[in-house]
């Protein structure tokens, strides 16, 4: 009869395919929508362990659910696996150097968490099978998180609506449980449609649709005072209109995204540059055209099952790291600004709700983290957002994160991907897996804890219920809308 321990032991024997499983994710580094070699890899090793899998779910090529076992409970691990455009880099190397010129790369860790993910579905699998468990685990391949919100497409199309509990896990530099509050947010691109002309010989025939871009970017920054503190807007210009000066531009288009804690600031703030947008479009003597990509919702943290992620952390203990994995995080280190070092502390301490100054203080003498934060129930507001907050209105969500690169790493870094792909990032992976697998054991054998966890989650909504953030006419996209 296979134990918790047996379960560890599973995963520390099979960790040659994990980790195989997580490098040639790295190696792929597909962007949003487009991760047809990551979601194969996963769903041939799942289909292999006796998964079924059903592919394609929500109209989405690269998003799959695989299920074991029948009845309840349903306890789903959460996959992602999309990587970041222009963050190419080569593994294990402490200079920037690109594997291909403006390739992808994964800096944010997905190749460890769809694989980690797996391995915990795939040992629990194994306990099921072997004690004759009743109750059903699923993976949920989730593609897009970067700038797609891949799960609030799936959950708008209700793929998550059966679940009872939903589980998953991040990588970062520190070890514990995740419990923040996120900004939700709405992604928008802003066409301007003009008028082209000889910039020389007769400009007053033109109306540029980059002055439209410019005199819109420049009103929100005037609104930037005027929302509330934490809010963030951001943008960019996909399209600003070609390469010659001599042409009034007859197209362009900015992309916004607009964070704030709730949705229904987010559509507040949504409004206001709507109308600074439709403003710069009459200045410009222009048409603005405004087109929804996507959209997330902020997550619902769950003290009943964080509570029960950092019993089962404590019990796996931190990743234990070796030599050879303390020497690439000094050479990384060394890469790294002061700032950078104390903004992933700061990060630290609020996953502790700023409690814990003698933590913080230990963790300022290391280079790797050894030590498992103390748990602080819904600690602080992440200045992030992540479309697992969609999945946690429907059912009773939590997270880990676990040390996968040196202390001081920022996400979305060539330094991040540099450490994607060594044993770093595997033994933290192995750890996610590990303490996963052991919180799903626990409420597969006791649904009391599923029930109390649901009760939690209704008492926070209040009342409230689901409702997708993104329009009911708008489709996923592969690569920015043009």
């Amino acid at each position: 009869m296979w134990n918790k321990a047996a379960m560890d032991e599973f995963i520390d024997n099979q960790q040659a395919e994990f980790i195989a499983l997580s490098n040639k994710i790295w190696d792929f580094a597909e962007m949003r929508f487009q991760e047809f070699r990551s979601s194969e890899l996963l769903i041939d090793a799942l289909t292999r362990e006796g998964f079924q899998v059903e592919q394609a779910v929500a109209g989405l090529p690269t998003a799959f659910v695989a299920s074991f076992g029948s009845g309840g409970p349903i306890i789903g691990f959460l996959g992602e696996y999309d990587a970041l455009a222009g963050l190419s880099q080569k593994a294990a190397l402490a200079r920037k150097e690109a594997v291909a010129p403006d390739g992808n790369g994964h800096g944010c860790g997905h190749n460890l968490l769809g694989a980690g993910a797996l391995a915990a579905a795939v040992a629990v699998k194994r306990f099921i099978a072997e004690n004759g468990l009743a109750g059903t685990i699923r993976y949920y391949g989730c593609p897009g998180e970067e700038g797609g919100s891949g799960k609030a497409f799936m959950a708008r199309a209700g793929v998550f609506d059966a679940l009872d509990v939903a589980l998953t896990w991040h990588p970062f530099g520190h070890n514990g449980v995740m419990s923040v509050r996120t900004l939700a947010n709405f992604q928008v691109y802003f066409r301007f449609h003009g008028r082209s002309a000889h910039a020389a010989a007769a400009p007053h025939l033109g109306r540029s649709a980059l002055d439209a871009v410019e005199l819109m970017n420049i009103g929100v920054n005037y609104l930037r005072e005027h929302i509330i503190p934490e809010a963030r807007v951001h943008y960019a210009i996909t399209n600003a209109g070609g390469g010659s000066p001599n042409v009034v531009q007859a197209e362009a288009e900015v992309l916004y995204l607009i964070r704030a804690p709730q949705l229904d600031q987010v559509r507040e703030i949504y409004e206001r540059v709507c109308q600074i947008a439709r403003g710069a479009a009459m200045m410009s003597g222009t048409e603005c055209e405004i087109v929804f990509d996507k959209a997330c919702s902020n997550c619902v943290p769950n003290q009943t099952l964080e509570s029960l992620l950092h019993a089962n952390f404590q019990d796996v203990g931190a990743p234990a790291f070796d030599a050879a994995d303390l020497q690439l995080a000094q050479e990384i280190r060394r890469t790294l600004s002061a700032t950078d070092i104390e903004n992933d502390l700061a990060m630290g301490a609020g996953f502790m709700g700023g409690q814990h100054p003698d933590v913080v203080a230990r963790l300022r003498e290391c280079e790797l983290s050894q030590l498992i934060l103390p748990y602080v129930h819904n600690a602080s507001l992440l200045p992030g957002s992540t479309d697992v907050g969609d999945v946690s209105w429907i059912a009773p969500t939590a997270q880990v994160i676990a040390a996968c690169q040196a202390l001081g790493t920022p996400g979305h870094s060539w330094q991040a991907v540099a450490q994607g792909a060594t044993g770093i990032a595997h033994k933290g992976m192995l750890a996610a897996a590990k303490v996963l697998a052991r919180t799903a054991v626990d409420l597969l054998q006791d649904p009391s804890i599923v029930a109390a966890a649901k009760a939690e989650l209704r008492s926070k909504l209040g009342g409230a219920t689901y409702v997708s953030p993104i329009p009911p006419d708008i489709q996923a996209k592969t690569v920015p809308a043009r």
